[in-house]
């Protein structure tokens, strides 16, 4: 069995950036992204967000893909919940062990960052990254933010 030890800060947004979650729907989806992460064996760290995105920490078993936990979670929690549709596209960003807590402390500050509007604009990305068609772009440094950066 392999050893892995890796750590991803996931961010997607609701369709079109509506702000479809509110504080009553945010507790469900949450307890509901963090049941199917499990059933994953993923680990969620830190899921918290805004109207329009969810931020995760997590780490995901090697047998998995970053993109294939972001879409069944995406998928399922979608179908779940009628009233939610996700934009495409998606930010993944590598966390290093040694910078966990600041990961952690940023997601579950996100209701500060975005009231006091000191959101890390590097950190928000998820639909920009990827335009309608699934093509990856660069940003203005000419980096790929996909996934992989580690911002941290």
């Amino acid at each position: 069995m392999p050893f892995c030890r890796l750590f991803y800060h996931l961010v997607w947004a609701t369709k079109n950036r509506l702000p479809l979650i509110g504080p009553e729907f945010e507790e469900k989806l949450h307890a509901y992204l963090r049941h199917k992460a499990s059933e994953m064996e993923c680990k969620v760290y830190a899921l918290n967000g805004w109207q329009d995105h969810v931020h995760l920490v997590m780490s995901i078993p090697s047998k998995l893909s970053v993109a294939e936990v972001v879409k069944r979670l995406k998928g399922a929690s979608s179908h779940e919940f009628s009233e939610l549709y996700w934009q495409r596209g998606y930010g993944a960003l590598s966390v290093s062990e040694r910078n966990l807590g600041v990961a952690l402390e940023y997601v579950m500050r996100q209701k500060d960052h975005h009231a006091q509007q000191t959101a890390f604009p590097k950190l928000e990305r998820c639909e920009d990254d990827i335009d309608e068609g699934g093509k990856s772009v660069k940003d203005e440094a000419g980096l790929y933010l996909v996934e992989g950066m580690d911002l941290f």
